[in-house]
């Protein structure tokens, strides 16, 4: 359902509703950032259109890169610029490190669970500590080096025999299968999909929410409508969850029939932490729900980018290929190891995340008080929209911004850990 659909089947109710409470926004004194006038009752939501970061985008060239709109009910504060975004990550990282959930993500109570949407908490903290220090530290990723070359592996064979079918290569879907089979034997040490005809259900399920948190929702525009989910988006995400909490708790109970083995990899890692107490089962199977979701679309979307990018730009196809003819040669396959050395790829995977961005949104943060930001209020409880995608096409930062031109990441180096904020496709701050 697109911006104009919810507008549509809204519209009726919503303003029966405010015209009998007199819940129309009252006038305030504060400086908010400039915007353009909100309609009554809809805000500014007839202006988003089907592609939200590209409308943004467009209005952020009217009316300034700190910009304020109003959704719904929601005041929403758009940073679309590298400076401002530095602002807000660093001077003011605190004060915007709150989450604002989308009612879809409280299926299942995953919102009380997740690292991803929990505040800044002892909760928040523990995890963030477990899966720094004892999930994916540098000796887990060097013992896990050879699992990784071997899925790689299997995706180029699987790649060279549609070849030699003369069959097409979809290369979304394989990026997607090796990533999810990357992730469950580093996390399960079994594979979760196939290439070919074998089992994809969980493949499937992981898919579907990852649409469903594409899909607008009436509740978080309109939070007095959550209690009714118009759209069914959290029944359906309610539904995916259960799935694979199912699959989850299949995996879980196989490994602890067997109590003095229970295993090496991330989850064996986790199941002892669980018998110290410092984690629940239920926090388990939400933390493994977020690195599934956030491990493998991710990966996809890029790759099939730079495929894409480099097919329209044959002369960095040829670049690309020269470079590992050169390092490489014809007669091994590439190693981690390499790299490193492989720098027109490296600038071509950066650029590729500059101009497509996985999400070209971070995830919606919020307001935990009222505060004074670049010269403008933001008031408590206020949604903030970093558009990355908008930030990684600033002509201020970037020359000839909407161009393929891995090129310029070979005179600079650009860091993609959130230090570096004219290209953060993974976010930075809390």
């Amino acid at each position: 359902m697109e911006y104009h659909t919810i507008i549509t089947a809204i519209l009726p109710t919503v303003f029966i509703i405010f015209y009998f409470l007199n819940l129309f926004p009252k006038p305030t004194k504060s400086k908010l950032p400039p915007g353009p006038k909100p309609w009554p009752i809809i805000g500014n939501l007839h202006l988003l259109g089907d592609k939200p970061h590209q409308s943004v985008a467009k209005l952020s060239r009217i009316y300034g890169p700190l910009m304020s709109l109003k959704l719904g009910s929601i005041t929403t504060i758009v940073i679309s610029s590298p400076d401002i975004a530095k602002e807000m990550f660093v001077k003011h990282d605190l004060a915007f490190s709150s989450r604002r959930v989308p009612h879809a993500r409280t299926a299942e109570n995953h919102d009380q669970y997740s690292i991803a949407w929990l505040p800044v908490s002892p909760k928040w903290r523990t995890l963030r500590k477990i899966s720094t220090i004892q999930l994916f530290t540098n000796q887990r990723l060097d013992a896990s080096q050879g699992l990784r070359q071997q899925k790689v592996n299997e995706l180029v064979q699987y790649a060279s025999d549609c070849c030699h079918k003369s069959l097409t290569v979809d290369i979304g879907r394989a990026a997607f299968t090796t990533t999810l089979n990357l992730l469950s034997n580093t996390f399960f040490s079994i594979d979760l999909a196939g290439h070919g005809s074998s089992s994809q259900e969980f493949k499937d399920i992981v898919g579907h929410l990852l649409e469903l948190a594409a899909k607008p929702n009436v509740s978080d525009f309109f939070p007095m409508f959550k209690s009714l989910d118009l759209q069914g988006l959290k029944r359906q995400n309610n539904a995916c969850y259960h799935k694979i909490f199912g699959i989850f708790d299949d995996i879980i109970g196989e490994r602890l029939k067997d109590h003095k083995n229970i295993g090496d990899d991330v989850l064996g890692t986790l199941l002892k932490i669980v018998k110290e107490d410092e984690l629940s089962l239920d926090d388990v199977k939400h933390l493994l729900m977020d690195l599934f979701a956030a491990g493998t679309d991710t990966t996809a979307s890029t790759l099939e980018w730079a495929m894409t990018e480099l097919l329209r730009h044959p002369e960095k196809m040829t670049k690309a290929q020269s470079e590992i003819d050169q390092v490489i040669g014809k007669d091994r396959p590439i190693q981690e190891s390499d790299i490193s050395k492989l720098t027109y790829i490296q600038a071509v995977m950066k650029e590729t995340l500059r101009l497509h961005p996985s999400a070209p949104f971070l995830i919606p943060h919020k307001a935990e008080t009222d505060v004074q930001f670049c010269g403008y209020f933001v008031p408590k409880e206020a949604q903030i929209w970093v558009n990355v995608w908008s930030i990684g096409k600033d002509p201020s930062v970037w020359s000839k911004a909407d161009l393929f031109l891995p090129e310029r990441f070979l005179e600079n180096e650009v860091d993609l850990k959130g230090r570096d904020f004219g290209i953060i496709p993974f976010g930075a701050g809390r």
